[in-house]
């Protein structure tokens, strides 16, 4: 008959001797693959375990520059230290920085930063271009924002948003500078960029000052006030209606129906001529028989 019986194991020597291998201390991570022992993972070169969040990077940056000078090669060679050991540059922790350094209100900074992430070739987007916009006209160097508001205008032309078009509108109404604020306004008719409330108000205050009456009528009537505007609360957008402030704005309406009259087909030949009448000499208007232009 036949007998079946356990023999000894033919790798028990094998088994006996992985038990005697001992693991060095050294190797964090290991990967045993059988009985041949550890395959040791050497932690890499480029990598770093300690990672730092953008948030303490931006803080650091922050404190960094503002216990500097005013001197341009001392702000220029403390930040290239900062970003020395960085394989990339870290722009969302400079972009933190340049907000905190606004909500300071350390306009001087933000210029310096900005205009050394500019030298780097990094950053170059519309709200770095605005930020810096609107860092020059805080620190009240118009002549500086003028010359980039140009640069930009001109290379981007058609696809500059409208918060620059505000931005030196509002700049101008400050300044009383009323010739170069109608030439903006010009340059978006041409555009074809919609005007914001702030925009309507503030130019028709300017009619209203210099005796404008038909450019005032021919505004409101183009740009009525808005009857529904959208607010947040409580993190929804919800649409509100709105009940305009004063009565001056009612004549306008059309008893008839409940919309605003606006005038569509306006004589371009008529709005030239009311243009050079109002001393506005620009190129542009030369131009505006072929263009959308209508100026009001």
């Amino acid at each position: 008959m036949f007998s079946v019986r356990c023999g000894p194991p033919a790798f028990a020597f094998g088994l006996e001797s992985a038990a005697a291998i001992t693991h060095p201390s050294k190797f964090s991570t290991l990967v045993v693959c059988g009985a041949r022992g550890p395959r040791p993972r050497y932690p890499r070169v480029w990598k770093t375990r300690k990672r730092i969040g953008t948030v303490s990077k931006s803080q650091k940056l922050v404190e960094c520059v503002k216990g500097l000078s005013n001197v341009k090669e001392e702000v220029y060679g403390a930040l290239d230290s900062f970003v020395a050991w960085e394989l990339e540059f870290p722009l969302i922790a400079v972009k933190k920085a340049l907000k905190t350094l606004e909500d300071e209100k350390e306009w001087k900074r933000i210029i310096q930063v900005i205009k050394w992430m500019f030298n780097k070739g990094q950053g170059k987007t519309m709200g770095s271009y605005y930020t810096l916009l609107n860092a020059l006209i805080e620190d009240g160097r118009v002549e500086e924002a003028e010359e980039l508001y140009g640069k930009i205008f001109s290379r981007y032309l058609e696809g500059l948003p409208r918060t620059f078009f505000m931005r030196m509108i509002s700049l101008y109404y400050r300044l009383e500078s009323y010739q170069k604020m109608f030439e903006i306004f010009a340059d978006m008719e041409e555009l074809g960029v919609r005007p914001d409330g702030s925009i309507i108000r503030m130019l028709g205050e300017v009619f209203q000052k210099l005796g404008m009456l038909d450019k005032y009528v021919k505004l409101k009537k183009k740009y009525p006030p808005p009857k529904w505007e959208y607010r947040h609360i409580k993190g929804k957008r919800i649409r509100v209606k709105v009940y305009p402030k004063d009565e001056t704005e009612e004549p306008m309406r059309n008893p008839g129906t409940d919309e605003v009259e606006e005038e569509e087909n306006m004589d371009v030949d008529s709005e030239l001529e009311e243009a050079a009448s109002a001393g506005l000499d620009r190129n542009v208007l030369d131009e505006a028989a072929c263009g959308d232009l209508e100026f009001v």
